[in-house]
């Protein structure tokens, strides 16, 4: 769809899908610097964080793991767009919160773009999640592509 999204607005762009089902921030800082060396992007997007959430990982942790992917792409001259998530309160109102909050505080502390929740509009409809609640349905995609498309589409016109 983001492919198809490029094209539509005649952007110059390639896509690599470098994500991996179940990932978590400590597989993809382990991943990242290969990734950046082989594919040497204009534009980075990181999408990570949901699982070491769900998982219960320590935030600070997941935070720190994240900054670092943010600093080793910004050294690779890549512009970087961070997509934020948000957890259920399963683990407390307060690791939720801390963990929302990391996304944005990432954001600014490293300058640059965020979509603070790429499930907004998404979240509050059951029917676009398939049974484990988890995951979203193909009905869902428009929605997030829509969602990250503001704050991408600056990035890919650079």
């Amino acid at each position: 769809m983001l492919e198809k999204k490029i094209r539509q607005e005649k952007i110059d762009a390639a896509v690599v899908n470098a994500s991996i089902s179940g990932e978590t921030t400590s597989g993809g800082k382990a991943r990242l610097p290969a990734l950046l060396k082989q594919h040497q992007p204009d534009v980075v997007i990181i999408e990570l964080g949901g699982n070491d959430g769900l998982r219960g990982l320590p935030v600070k942790s997941a935070m720190a793991n994240l900054s670092d992917m943010v600093k080793a792409s910004q050294a690779a001259k890549a512009r970087v767009l961070l997509v934020g998530m948000q957890i259920p309160p399963n683990y407390g109102p307060d690791y939720a919160r801390q963990f929302a909050r990391m996304y944005s505080t990432i954001a600014k502390e490293s300058d640059i773009k965020l979509v603070p929740f790429l499930l907004e509009g998404v979240a509050e409809n059951p029917e676009l999640f398939q049974a484990d609640r988890i995951h979203p349905q193909a009905q869902a995609q428009p929605i997030m592509l829509n969602n990250i498309w503001p704050q991408l589409k600056p990035l890919l016109g650079k």
